[in-house]
């Protein structure tokens, strides 16, 4: 069945965004990217749900594909497939789907010299992944890789990873940033910064929120969209106050990328 027309088309008022969303406004492309961290304490760490500080992947290169229990598994429980979208060595969006063998890793066809973001795409009679599901590289010991570049937290069926990197040909836009906090203990702080990596040059901050720590909310629209040209590597980091400060932390980031160039046939 054909896609409705917008009815921009027919001389009527639609939202933009709206447009974009449906994939009518050429050249255009949207990117929620959002994350979680369950524990920050007082060392400075990614928003993504392995914690710790993220470390990127210096050159592309084949990932292994594993999880902590042996019921992920083509025909078992667990979550049978997952699907990976990252960035090839020239920067151009790739991705691809892998079955997953347990605790056993499965190579990627593909070199990834970046990993956005992984999707379960099928799972067994648990409906979703019944173990971490990694994507990383070195030694796997029961499932887990010694350097893990993203991971699956128990039933989420996607990863939680607030940092996203622009694609070749592309620049973005970031319209709106999206941050909650919660602690179980009272008069905790947390600091959180979104910072951005231009090709060739170091991490700079672009946007930073102190935060008391109860629940609270933090909603940042950017009247005038920050921009991030291509190769841009953009993440959201988080320091609490304490070494006991046990500080869930969520981020959402509110991207639109558009293509440089309008391509000749």
């Amino acid at each position: 069945m054909a896609e409705v027309s917008s009815i921009s088309r027919v001389g009527r008022s639609e939202p933009f965004e709206l447009q974009v969303a449906r994939g009518q406004i050429a050249f255009h492309k949207t990117n929620f990217k959002f994350g979680f961290n369950p524990d920050i304490d007082d060392a400075l760490e990614t928003v993504w749900a392995e914690g710790g500080l993220y470390s990127y992947l210096s050159a592309a290169t084949i990932l292994k594909v594993s999880s902590s229990s042996t019921a992920d598994d083509e025909g078992s429980t667990g979550a049978e497939t997952v699907q990976l979208y990252g960035l090839d060595a020239d920067y151009n969006e790739i991705n691809e789907i892998v079955t997953l063998d347990g605790q056993t890793a499965v190579n990627t066809t593909n070199e990834f010299l970046r990993i956005n973001r992984m999707i379960i795409r099928s799972a067994g009679s648990g409906e979703s992944n019944a173990g971490v599901i990694y994507a990383g590289t070195g030694t796997v010991t029961s499932g887990v890789p010694a350097n893990k570049y993203a991971t699956i937290a128990i039933g989420d069926g996607q990863t939680l990873m607030a940092l996203w990197t622009v694609p070749a040909g592309y620049t973005a836009y970031l319209f709106q940033t999206d941050i909650s906090a919660a602690c179980t203990t009272s008069n905790k702080l947390l600091n959180v910064r979104i910072v951005a990596r231009p090709f060739g040059e170091v991490f700079q901050v672009k946007d930073k929120f102190g935060m008391g720590v109860g629940g609270e909310t933090v909603t940042q629209l950017y009247q005038y969209p920050l921009k991030f040209e291509e190769k841009t590597d953009l993440e959201v980091r988080a320091i609490g106050d304490a070494g006991s400060a046990n500080i869930q932390v969520s981020a959402g980031l509110d991207i639109l990328y558009i293509k440089n160039e309008i391509p000749t046939y």
